[in-house]
């Protein structure tokens, strides 16, 4: 479930790549970001520490796909896919396909 978090607020990436259930393990997040995979905001990062905040937009290559992550939220812990999928945005997603079967 997101967390109200105060202005400013940071989070680590690979943290909230597995919050968010982009990838299954919080070890997967990290070698994904170490792998380079992951842009933040069009700049590489190579760190899995990397702070990130709501606004910024990840860029991530996984399974071959290109995926464009905006953050919407931080969260506290990692919670069922729904709360996970409250925490970004992708473009052309609209609110009607996270509730499609």
């Amino acid at each position: 479930m997101p967390a109200s978090e105060p202005a400013g607020a940071r989070q680590r990436l690979d943290k909230w790549l597995w919050f968010a259930r982009v990838v299954k393990t919080r070890e997967a997040a990290a070698a994904l970001v170490e792998s380079g995979h992951v842009r933040i905001n069009g700049q590489k990062t190579l760190k899995p520490g990397h702070a990130v905040k709501e606004g910024d937009v990840l860029t991530v290559v996984l399974n071959a796909r290109v995926r464009v992550l905006h953050i919407a939220a931080l969260a506290e812990r990692r919670g069922p896919p729904e709360a996970g999928r409250l925490l970004y945005r992708e473009p052309g997603m609209s609110k009607a396909d996270g509730d499609a079967p």
